[in-house]
């Protein structure tokens, strides 16, 4: 690299600090529901671990606990080596698409015992949003996307890697299903396939896509396919923790469910649910998977740990739903994302506390964190302009002081 983009280099980095947009890696130690940071010890209200099971040590304990009596030979292997197609195919990831593959489909068969599906693991959920759409429309079909406006970067990158002569796409207003309608009723005849993409908890704003509504306008045209990111759901929402779309009953009507393992997992990776031919073509054609040398062994034995637990853990999502609810319904309205949610007591344990401005969002996530709170300011161009946050989490391990505690900062 020359002296000169060195400089320029320099040059940007010094107006994202002038406008409050520069951002750096955290020196942090964790100590369970706290994290240690320039010394003092914070409550973390930052991280995804929806249910607390990051800092369980017992888990963990009891985890290690069965594998102690295991020889070296018959331990989960450290690293995969390789990708999938090569050697990095074992026994344990076999066993976690299996018994993710179980999971779903019992709660699908309650509803409709014609419906098949199958699951492929992929490293994480960033390496599937990047692959799966440009693997599907990489067939010479005329496709329109339509993405939802607030759709995660993972997902506005595998639209941009998907656009092409045959393939295009339009993003709909935010939860806005009529702009969405519009969409749809202006495709031109020759569009063969239209995918319709949302997240079904948004990662910023934490409300949720009208997933029935959704299944209705699928129905409402042959050429629809519908593409569900669940990460943030997944672990939090329905009876036994599938998310958004068990909740809604909506789980055989999605093509395309996306679920992530680095969240309420406590663990790493991703994996998508869909039909069989599909899965294989995603084997086929999907280059992160393909290229990627795969998670290791001993990561899917800890996912497959969780996944046994998981639709067990009914108390815990229901003590997280409270704090959640208590805590959203403490905020001034003024600071809410919207005032006429379509789910007053319930949507997500992502609260967002919106200034507008990055100096307010950066002072406000100062106080939060000298009263004690790990409490992080998110600014664009992860968020709008003009809609920098406190992104609160809450999970499953805080109690009602911590709550309490934490409204009389806000």
């Amino acid at each position: 690299m020359t002296g000169r983009i060195t400089s320029r280099l320099q040059e940007a980095l010094t107006v994202l600090k002038a406008t409050q947009q520069y951002r750096q890696l955290p020196n942090l130690q964790h100590h369970g529901q706290y994290v240690i940071s320039e010394g003092k010890t914070l409550l973390n209200i930052a991280s995804n671990d929806y249910l607390g099971l990051g800092g369980d040590t017992e888990l963990q304990n009891e985890f290690l606990s069965q594998l102690t009596p295991l020889s070296v030979a018959q331990m989960p292997k450290m690293s995969a080596t390789s990708s999938r197609l090569l050697t990095g195919n074992d026994a344990q990831l076999q066993a976690l698409e299996s018994e993710l593959q179980e999971w779903y489909q019992t709660a699908i068969g309650k509803r409709d015992i014609s419906v098949s599906k199958s699951v492929l693991v992929l490293n994480s959920g960033y390496h599937a949003n990047l692959g799966i759409l440009p693997a599907l429309t990489a067939l010479p079909v005329k496709t329109l996307i339509l993405a939802d406006k607030l759709v995660h970067a993972s997902i506005i990158d595998g639209l941009r890697l998907s656009q092409s002569k045959l393939v295009s796409y339009r993003r709909y207003r935010h939860n806005d299903y009529e702009h969405l309608a519009t969409f749809i009723e202006q495709a031109a005849p020759d569009i063969e396939r239209i995918i319709i993409v949302t997240e079904s908890i948004f990662s910023m704003d934490g409300d949720r896509a009208d997933l029935c509504q959704l299944v209705h306008l699928k129905a409402s045209d042959a050429r629809i396919e519908l593409y569900v990111d669940e990460a943030h759901a997944i672990g939090v929402l329905g009876h036994t923790g599938l998310g958004l779309a068990e909740e809604t009953q909506t789980l055989a009507d999605i093509n395309y469910l996306v679920g992530t393992f680095g969240k309420a997992f406590a663990s790493v990776g991703a994996y998508i649910m869909c039909d069989d031919v599909v899965k294989q073509w995603l084997i086929n054609r999907m280059r992160p998977l393909i290229f990627s040398t795969a998670l290791p062994p001993i990561n899917h034995a800890w996912t497959r740990f969780i996944l046994a637990k998981m639709p067990m853990l009914n108390n815990q999502r229901a003590h997280l739903a409270r704090l959640s609810t208590k805590l959203s319904q403490a905020i001034d309205p003024r600071y809410r994302v919207s005032q006429n949610t379509r789910h007053p007591n319930y949507d997500s344990p992502i609260v967002p506390y919106i200034l507008g401005d990055n100096a307010s969002t950066l002072a406000k996530a100062q106080q939060l964190q000298a009263a004690g709170f790990y409490a992080l300011p998110i600014r664009p161009p992860t968020v709008p302009a003009n809609t920098a946050r406190i992104r609160l989490v809450m999970n499953a391990k805080l109690t009602d002081e911590d709550c309490e505690q934490l409204i009389q900062q806000l």
